[in-house]
């Protein structure tokens, strides 16, 4: 499994605004160690998690109805502007870090919270049908790899692509608490070995889930490199559980900022979550840095471009923090 830089910060992916150029731009300068391609959800239809990563996949047409999105016969209008969006933004991507030489995020919806979105043609949604699932799963992880190959392409200089999955409607997937087309019913749970053989067919990947209930222990199983959450949603109880992460090599991408508008404070505040983390679980202050990426706390689509550029720098000298004084922020903290 390649290695996620050590001590470093990145976004979850989001960002507000139109301008994809400029908010490349942003993400190269704040975070040039981990950036990332950033989506802009306000453009509109195929801008969204959901209709950008349909617009990935294989043999899988994709439309939307007043319902969302559905499956459909055959590529139309809503499947090309998905196409678009991506289109544009690569180029955008190429036109600004044609030099660029380092590791490189790309966000994907993942595979079940993709299920619990689209519908099928004549019926409910693509969750309800095992076969369904199965099938999307596979579109994807090739969708998903083409996607990569053509970023690759385009940026020689990429050493490596980090892989991540935003999964945040993956605990109500484990718990049988998605509702069905209809909204009177919920779809039946899915048992944990069906995630994780999904999960398996991409390249190691970061799951991001911003939501509460994050089930470690089966991305831990799954070989994940990587799981993004939110800081403020981790309880106690999960303390057991990433310890065993930690254990097991597993990086984690700590949401220690608001993905909105906020005051933010200074950078040993910001690392706080995460140093008070670390010591608690009792592991070596020189390996603080080696497992922790720090991130705004969910995308940052609903702030303002001012906010979304700073959030990124706060994160980025947090992430300084627990690079040059592991020792010392742990006994401060």
């Amino acid at each position: 499994m390649s290695s996620v830089p050590m001590g470093q910060a990145t976004g979850i992916g989001s960002h507000p605004g139109e301008d994809h150029l400029e908010a490349i731009r942003v993400v190269f300068g704040e975070v040039p160690e981990l950036p990332y391609l950033p989506e802009l959800p306000a453009r509109g239809v195929g801008a969204d998690m959901v209709g950008r990563t349909a617009g990935l996949l294989v043999d899988l047409p994709v439309e939307v109805q007043p319902s969302g999105w559905r499956l459909s016969d055959r590529p139309g209008r809503d499947h090309q502007r998905s196409l678009d969006h991506m289109r544009r933004d690569i180029d955008g991507l190429e036109e600004i870090a044609h030099d660029y030489s380092g590791p490189l995020k790309l966000q994907v919806c993942g595979p079940w919270t993709l299920a619990g979105a689209i519908e099928l043609k004549h019926g409910d949604k693509m969750l309800s049908d095992a076969g369904a699932v199965r099938d999307l799963t596979a579109s994807l992880a090739q969708g998903v790899a083409d996607h990569c190959a053509e970023v690759r392409r385009r940026l020689p200089g990429v050493t490596e692509i980090v892989l991540q999955l935003d999964e945040p409607g993956l605990p109500r997937v484990l718990a049988g608490t998605v509702p069905t087309a209809s909204g009177f019913g919920r779809l039946a749970a899915v048992e944990g070995w069906r995630v994780e053989e999904s999960l398996r067919l991409f390249d190691a990947p970061v799951v991001h889930c911003c939501a509460p209930a994050v089930p470690f222990g089966l991305l831990r199983s799954a070989g994940v490199r990587g799981v993004s959450v939110d800081a403020a949603l981790l309880r106690r109880r999960d303390d057991d559980a990433l310890g065993e992460l930690f254990e097991a090599g597993t990086v984690l991408f700590m949401g220690v900022v608001p993905g909105r508008d906020a005051r933010l404070p200074d950078p040993g505040v910001v690392a706080k979550p995460a140093v008070e983390l670390w010591r608690r679980l009792g592991f070596a202050p020189d390996g603080l840095a080696a497992q922790m990426v720090l991130t705004p706390a969910c995308g940052l689509a609903g702030a303002t471009p001012r906010y979304a550029r700073a959030a990124l720098a706060a994160c980025a000298k947090a992430a300084q923090v627990l690079r040059d004084d592991p020792a010392d922020g742990l006994q401060a903290g």
